[in-house]
């Protein structure tokens, strides 16, 4: 009997400025439930950021999802691009303006504790300590998360502003 593939506790940032995002967040939520080999154990409340590296556009919303999976890391982040261009998410056009408007971005910011530098693929995200939109519903869903090379989660929080990022009711 074949053992069971070992099940990664790992989180997935969304965000959006396109639509209406908080709809789309939320579907996304259901999306990422009904993976293959997955189950969402946590999703985060949303939050309002101001947008980061461009900053001329709409502000985001910006949400964490906790997963447990038994996808390895390129399937899980196939299956998250697929998702994306579910809602209208064209990553060429959008890359073309980098962090610019986007309908629905899902980015692996953690998967267990493992570091993955290979082509298409960095986790932790490798920005993920530098921003309070992904820190702060991250923690919301995994309070004790680590970031592999950087430390605990709360203390990359505690170094940068956050005081621009408001829970949506």
């Amino acid at each position: 009997m074949r053992n069971a593939p070992d099940v990664v506790a790992c989180v997935v940032g969304l965000g959006g400025n396109v639509g209406d995002v908080a709809t789309t967040l939320r579907a996304a939520f259901d999306a990422l439930d009904a993976l293959p080999s997955t189950r969402l154990v946590r999703a985060s409340g949303l939050y309002r950021t101001p947008a980061w590296g461009v900053t001329a556009q709409a502000d985001f919303i910006n949400a964490a999802a906790l997963l447990d999976t038994a996808l390895p890391a390129h399937a899980l982040l196939d299956e998250l691009l697929a998702i994306e261009r579910t809602f209208g998410r064209d990553r060429e056009a959008d890359d073309a303006q980098r962090w610019g408007p986007r309908t629905l971005d899902l980015d692996l910011l953690l998967y267990g504790r493992a570091r993955i530098e290979e082509p298409g693929l960095t986790v932790p995200h490798p920005l993920l300590h530098a921003r309070a939109f992904a820190l702060v519903p991250l923690l919301e869903v995994s309070p004790d998360a680590v970031i592999p090379g950087i430390g605990p989660a709360a203390d990359a929080l505690a170094a940068i502003a956050s005081d621009d990022i408001r829970a949506l009711g």
